[in-house]
Formats: C-alpha cells, sequence, structure tokens
C-alpha cells in the first residue's frame, strides 16, 4: 500500500505534467502562441523541456506508487 507521501508526490507530479502537457498542446495543435517576448524559439524549447521534465517526475512518482523501481 502507498503511502500519503507517495499518494501526495503522484498527485502533484500528475497534476503539473497535465498543466504543462497543456500548454505544449495549445501551442502545437491550436497554434496558441506560448509568451515569448523577444524570443519565440526559447520560449518553444522552454515548452518542450518543461512538459519532458515533469512527464519524468510523474513517471518516477508512478513507479513509487506501484513499488516498482
Amino acid at each position: 500500500m502507498a503511502t500519503d507521501e507517495e499518494k501526495q508526490a503522484y498527485r502533484e507530479a500528475y497534476e503539473t505534467w497535465q498543466r504543462h502537457l497543456t500548454a505544449l498542446h495549445s501551442f502545437l495543435l491550436d497554434g496558441k502562441p506560448p509568451a515569448a517576448g523577444p524570443n519565440l524559439p526559447d520560449a518553444i524549447k522552454g515548452l518542450l523541456n518543461r512538459e519532458a521534465r515533469s512527464k519524468e517526475r510523474y513517471d518516477e512518482a508512478r513507479r513509487s506508487l506501484l513499488g516498482v523501481e
């Protein structure tokens, strides 16, 4: 059985990943430009990096929740 801390970490990681994935999809699928300031390529790279890092944290939290290391 997962601990309360593992459950909370999973929920937080999932919510963060979904938020970053939604922002990425808004750009890729809906054409909504990111808040780029003067440098659009850096803003796009930031969207991709945030989604990738948050997905990694989610995967780690999921494995921990399931007891798979």
